[in-house]
This record gives C-alpha cells, sequence and structure tokens, in this order.
C-alpha cells in the first residue's frame, strides 16, 4: 500500500485531494466535482480537470473536460470557480463515463476554444 503524500505549502497539493472538489458558478451554484486531472506527462502542468456533472445518483452523469486555465481556487469554499452557468454545460464538449473515450489533440482544441482558453496543442 502507498503512502499518502503529505504537503506542507499554500499552493501546492496532491491530485488525490482534488478528485472530489466541487466547482462552483460566479453565481455560487455548485456545478459538480473534479472527478480526474489530465496532467501532460512532458512538462508535468496540470492541463484539464474532469468535472462530473448531471445526472441522478450517478446515473446519465457526464464528464465535463475543463481547461485547468478556467478554474480559480476559492478557500473560502473549498473549490473551483468557473465562469460558467449551468445552461453553458449543455453545449460544451463532455463524454459519458462509460464511453470508450479517445482524448486527440482535435478534441482538445475544441475544448481550448469552447471555453476561450490558452491552447496547450498551439
Amino acid at each position: 500500500m502507498s503512502e499518502v503524500l503529505s504537503i506542507k505549502s499554500g499552493t501546492l497539493i496532491s491530485a488525490e485531494k482534488i478528485n472530489g472538489t466541487e466547482v462552483y458558478n460566479m453565481a455560487g451554484e455548485q456545478l459538480g466535482s473534479i472527478e480526474d486531472i489530465v496532467i501532460d506527462k512532458v512538462s508535468g502542468r496540470a492541463i484539464y480537470a474532469v468535472m462530473s456533472f448531471g445526472g441522478l445518483l450517478g446515473i446519465g452523469e457526464k464528464q465535463y473536460p475543463l481547461p485547468w486555465s478556467v478554474l480559480n481556487y476559492d478557500p473560502i469554499k473549498a473549490g473551483y470557480v468557473v465562469n460558467l452557468d449551468k445552461k453553458d454545460l449543455i453545449d460544451a464538449p463532455s463524454f459519458h463515463h462509460s464511453a470508450d473515450f479517445q482524448w486527440t489533440s482535435e478534441y482538445g482544441r475544441q475544448l481550448d476554444r469552447h471555453y476561450h482558453a490558452p491552447s496547450f496543442w498551439a
């Protein structure tokens, strides 16, 4: 069994602790929670956070990859805030948890364009 990483920094956090963190919009509404993080294996930078949203009791829930740059950590909420409304997620790129999903550079560019985020794929 592996040991849990203990980090004593105000800005560093292990991925294990980010998973499950709530995501809110600017109005304070909960949109979902972070389910996974996509990291560039060369630079080590977090590029996307995968947020789960929708469904009922986990059924029909979709995953919405968000460019890491659109997330702002709010220590008061102990969660991330994004400038999105729930209705904005209807047209946002997503995938079903059960789907055999293939991440491609074109999919990444589509995400970055949708969220007006600087592209990792440029």
